[in-house]
Order: structure tokens, then sequence, then C-alpha cells
């Protein structure tokens, strides 16, 4: 198999193949029940497993291999059974919300329109500030823990993105998750396969209903076993592609305090909120592992400042090649829009925000003078800052 390949040389059949597979209860030990292909954990039952370190190994293996060769998704069952802690939650995040309303500030969404969703980027932060107390209590969950180590091992980063769907609230496309998930599909194909495969072993994909969430208030439409296709992430936006989600996804219901987590290779999208009242809030955890860095710490402002002259005079005299030009960026600048503060820098008109290397490139191609770029470096970094 080629390491790359264009989105038209996919076979979807393969797909199609892949969500035939059945999900079995028996191969599965520590799981309730099978819902519509969907491995369910009885938390209260399960809690006694979490305090022996035997045991809770076995299952966070078993959720390790459910997302990673069984259908790709888990629901736990009562994660988090202190409702009065998550109704705090709730209101902290209502009353940011109306803040970020009232101030104009806020918006843009990966995978919908720009205010179809109510959304609280970072609340993680926000959450913690707010109030630690019940920043701890929420997050200090054993469950959470339990399954990001499973999938990550220690020592991995958490972030979180609060979402509401509100009634009449669209679905959103069907679509595929960090990293690779918000790129675009000439980017995608530039990767070679065998990153394309290892992209979902770096994130986990997680979310805690903050409400009793019926299937007409939407929630997360899911693909059982559609995170096993090597090809899922180039194909994304095939129409074939969105035509076997259209027609094999299942819905769960969801009640409050449940999480739901699954591999971000998982196809999956929210659903429409056919609800009149309800206000279906899900925090969303996007979990990261800790290997996703590089070793040192590198000033790539400074960096770029010094290089931009060298790189300005070679393009006119042309003792460098384009080629070379964009190589020089590559060591220099930082290519990649995360991590960045998605209040200030959203992903609008995209996926993604404007990285610093794609700043200089533009820079490079309209002849910016030096400190027109520095200045814009400058704006860059301070919206990336939280």
């Amino acid at each position: 198999m080629t390491a790359y390949r264009r989105a038209e040389d996919v076979d979807i059949a393969e797909l199609a193949a892949l969500c035939d597979r059945q999900t079995t209860l028996a191969d599965w030990p520590h799981a309730a029940r099978v819902d519509k292909g969907v491995l369910v954990y009885d938390c209260a039952r399960l809690r006694p497993v979490l305090d022996d370190t035997g045991q809770k190994q076995a299952l966070m293996a078993e959720w390790a291999g459910a997302m990673l060769t069984g259908p790709g998704v888990v629901v736990l069952q009562g994660a988090a059974p202190d409702h009065a802690m998550i109704d705090h939650a709730t209101a902290l995040f209502h009353a940011m919300i109306l803040a970020q309303n009232r101030d104009g500030t806020g918006g843009g969404d990966h995978f919908a329109k720009p205010g179809a969703n109510d959304r609280i980027w970072n609340s993680l932060q926000k959450h913690c500030l707010a109030d630690p107390a019940n920043f701890a209590a929420y997050y200090g969950n054993p469950f959470l823990a339990a399954i990001a180590q499973a999938w990550l091992g220690p020592h991995y980063q958490m972030t979180a993105q609060l979402n509401v769907v509100n009634p009449g609230g669209a679905a959103q496309s069907p679509h595929r998750d960090y990293h690779l998930g918000f790129q675009s599909g000439a980017d995608i194909a530039a990767y070679p396969r065998h990153v394309q495969t290892m992209s979902p072993l770096l994130t986990l994909q997680g979310a805690l209903a903050h409400v009793d969430a019926p299937l007409e208030t939407g929630p997360t439409l899911l693909l059982p076993h559609s995170q096993l296709w090597p090809d899922g992430y180039l194909a994304m936006g095939l129409p074939g592609v969105k035509d076997i989600f259209a027609a094999r996804h299942v819905q769960l219901p969801l009640a409050k305090g449940d999480m739901l987590f699954f591999s971000p290779a998982l196809f999956h999208a929210a659903g429409t909120n056919r609800s009149t009242d309800v206000k279906r809030m899900v925090n969303l955890f996007q979990v990261s592992s800790a290997y996703g860095r590089a070793m040192e710490t590198v000033d790539r402002a400074g960096m770029v400042k010094a290089l931009y002259p060298a790189l300005l005079a070679g393009q006119a005299d042309g003792t460098l090649t384009p080629a070379q030009i964009a190589a020089a960026i590559a060591s220099s600048a930082e290519g990649y829009s995360f991590p960045t503060n998605l209040d200030r820098d959203p992903p609008i008109g995209g996926m993604a925000p404007r990285t610093m290397a794609a700043l200089v490139a533009e820079a490079l191609a309209e002849k910016w003078e030096t400190q027109v770029l520095n200045s814009e470096l400058h704006i860059q970094a301070a919206r990336r800052l939280s």
C-alpha cells in the first residue's frame, strides 16, 4: 500500500464492510450491555474495580481495546453521579455564555456555522478560575482519569470546550476529530498513511452530559467501527462516506452525569436538537498525549524576525529557490494552528486558525517590510495567549 494516497483512490466499500461488524457483549467482560453496537458500562457497579490495581488495569485495557479494535466508542453510565455538583458547574457555564453574548465575544465552530451553538472555548481554565472547589470535584472524577490514562498513558493533558446545541440547532456534518480531522483535504493527503493511522492515538475525545439528553435533543450521532478504516481522514468529505453515515449511524440517549468517549477516528456528529425547550449542554473533553511535544522550547517568533530579511533578500535576488524558502520557513516558524486561544483566534472561515508559517509565506508573497511582519507576528502571538 502506497504511503501517499488521494481521496479518489479510496474504496468506500471497505468502510461499509467494517460497519457491518457486530459488537458482542461476551468479548467485553466489564460492560453492562451493548446498545446499538455501543458498549455501555455501569459505573455504579465498577466503582469497586477502580480501587483494585489489577482489576483497574484490566478494565483500562478493555476500554483501550474497545476504542482501538472494537466499536470505537463507550458510554460510562453514571460516571458523575453528583448532580448538584454538575448543576453548579452548569450555572457557571450559563453565566459565562450570557457574558459572551453580552460582550459579543466567543463564536466560531469547527463543524457548524458560527452562532448555531453556544460554545465556551477553554471551559477547562475558565471553570477552574471561576470556582476552584467545583472544578476539583468535577475533574477529580476517577472514571475520567482512568479512561484518559487507558488511552494515552500517564501525564496526559486535559482540555475542554463546552457546547450547547439549542432547540432547532442543526446537526453537524459527519467528521473525525483532532488532529487530522481539523485539516483540509489537501493537508491530510500530504501526510503519509502511517501518520494518518497514528494520529488517533494522540488524542481522546469525550463528553459529560450536563442535562438529560433524550434522542429528540440530538445526542451525538456515532458510526461504530468506523475508526478501523485507515483511509477515513482522507475520505472524510466524500459524498459516499456521508451516505454510509446517514444510513448506518446510531444515537444513544444520555442522562445527566453520563460520559461518552470515543476514538477521534470514529465518524461522528452532533445531532439536530428537535426539542422545543432543552438546551443540550455537554462539556467536550479533548485529552492529549504527553508525547505530542518537542524536546526543546524554541523562540520561533524571534527566529522568524531574524530570518525574514534574509528570506526576502534571497527571494529578490534569486539566491534562494521557492523550495529552499519553504524549507527554511518549516524549520523556523510554527507550522501548526494549535494550541491557541480560540476565543481570540477562532476557526472562522476554516477549521483551524492561520499559522505563523502561513503568515510568513503571505508576507513574502506580498513583499512586506520587516517591521510590518514583526507587527503582525506580535498581534498573532497576543491572540494565542490564554
